[in-house]
């Protein structure tokens, strides 16, 4: 929006390597369902948090149910994907 004047539009398009990224194969990955703490009944496009070796929360989405283990994506749901922005710039206060 830098250089915009009040009542300026303006379209922004943004690549997936200039937001979120683009989808990495390598962030799906199964884990057993014994892993899973039993008061959890993972469905397909539940959000779920797992820990890494360095105690840190990853966010992830169940993709898959199979019968001993789970499908995760550790993806951002918009990586991957290009974003259009339609912008005005209203006031500048």
């Amino acid at each position: 929006m830098l250089g915009m004047q009040p009542g300026e539009k303006k379209n922004v398009t943004v690549k997936p390597e200039e937001g979120y990224g683009n989808y990495n194969k390598k962030l799906l990955m199964e884990m057993p369902k014994e892993r899973i703490p039993e008061d959890i009944s993972p469905e397909k496009g539940m959000p779920l948090q797992i820990v890494n070796k360095q105690r840190k929360a990853i966010p992830v989405v169940v993709t898959e149910i199979l019968d001993k283990s789970v499908r995760l994506d550790a993806n951002h749901p918009l990586a991957g994907k290009v974003l259009y922005f339609d912008l005005e710039l209203l006031e500048i206060v």
